[in-house]
């Protein structure tokens, strides 16, 4: 048999995803992949329950149903401050995901190199890896997870294409300042790069944060391929809906893209989801207002526990240190974690270029009495970690 592709050797399944079946397995509270554990807005059930009885069926326009585009620049116009045309400047995607996989694809050629903050989500080495470009790795560092301006510009000096940026930021939950933007932006600017911005958790900030769409800052607009989603927002993970923004010459590339990876989204959930796309302000800030509650509960818990970790500034996820415990591999420990105490978590190793293996994620996009029951198993940690060499 002829041997398989020699990309597949350079990166390894999701451990993100991997932590789930372990979850699932052995019946511990998923902390790992971060999906919500309760229903989206009733509203938005009803558009797809109506939506269903219609005539919705078959294939919308390749880059997205006219109308849900079109709720979609409206949305988005307003909050970038600037004018969004839904029929050349967006491209509706499967999830996320895609989005920025046809982001890559779009603006990096076999050999290019792209600028990747370490910690970073797990799916950006291997869309570089994917469309044959080198990430070049700029650490962010704790607790603060901040950069140093002189560590990015040499980064920049070595010509990449293209510059991913997360913000919030998962795993962190760091919201880029306006100021650390603006620095990115004048480096952008003066190499003549791309960025790609992951904001999938643009609606999810806590005070006294603000999120600044890297798009909106002045100039950055024509460099500037923006990917988000609907998932996190109207917790519809499972709809995989996204979208990319982009200039028109931009944009018309990636639809080649999009094109040929999935041909569109579903046409169905399009047509549904112009419901949420219709939203009031107020959802959102009841939205931000929820996760605040959520983030106060849990990292009260893990004070409670004397557990060490990092105040998320954005999304919904958390870093732990586990250096008290003296494990040597965090993937074992979180394995061993989700088998014996019945919280899975996620090896802060999947994120990190650097050789760190003292940090975990949790996320707590989980009903109260989900995150009740996580900082309950949770207790025992100490307990059952005295009990075994880890």
């Amino acid at each position: 048999m002829p041997e398989l592709s020699r990309r597949l050797e350079v990166f390894s399944e999701s451990v993100i995803r991997r932590m789930t079946r372990i979850a699932n397995a052995h019946g511990a509270v998923n902390l790992s992949q971060g999906f919500p554990d309760f229903d989206p807005p009733e509203e938005l059930k009803r558009a797809l329950v109506n939506t269903a009885e219609g005539s919705i069926h078959q294939y919308a326009v390749t880059w997205g149903a006219p109308n849900f585009r079109e709720a979609l620049a409206v949305k988005q116009s307003k909050l970038l401050g600037i004018p969004i045309n839904p029929d050349t400047e967006i491209v509706v995607t499967c999830g996320s995901t895609e989005a920025m996989m046809a982001a890559m694809m779009t603006v990096c050629n076999p050999g290019d190199k792209v600028i990747v903050f370490s910690p970073f989500y797990e799916n950006y080495a291997a869309d570089a890896i994917l469309s044959g470009a080198e990430p070049i790795y700029v650490a962010l560092k704790p607790p603060s997870f901040g950069f140093d301006a002189d560590e990015l510009e040499a980064a920049f000096r070595q010509k990449p294409k293209a510059l991913i940026l997360c913000n919030p930021s998962n795993p962190t939950g760091k919201v880029f300042s306006r100021e650390e933007l603006l620095i990115i932006a004048g480096l952008a600017e003066k190499y003549d790069t791309f960025v790609i911005t992951d904001e999938v958790y643009e609606h999810i900030v806590y005070e006294p944060f603000e999120h600044t769409y890297f798009a909106s800052l002045p100039g950055m607009f024509e460099r500037t391929l923006s990917c988000s989603s609907l998932s996190k927002t109207y917790s519809i993970t499972g709809w995989r809906l996204g979208y990319l923004i982009a200039p028109a010459a931009i944009a018309e590339g990636a639809r080649k893209i999009h094109d040929f990876l999935t041909v569109g989204a579903a046409a169905p959930l399009q047509e549904a989801a112009v419901t949420a796309l219709h939203f009031p302000e107020s959802y959102y800030t009841d939205l931000t207002r929820l996760y605040s509650e959520k983030r106060n509960l849990f990292l009260d818990g893990l004070e409670s526990l004397g557990l060490k970790y990092t105040v998320p500034q954005g999304a919904y996820y958390v870093m732990v240190d586990i250096s008290e415990f003296g494990a040597s591999d965090d993937v074992s420990f979180c394995e061993w974690m989700a088998r014996e105490v019945g919280v899975a978590a996620v090896p802060g190793s999947s994120f990190f270029r650097e050789p760190i293996s003292h940090l975990i994620r949790f996320h707590f996009a989980k009903r109260q009495e989900t995150l009740h029951d996580a900082l309950n198993r949770l207790e025992l940690l100490r307990q059952k970690a005295d009990k075994v060499a880890l």
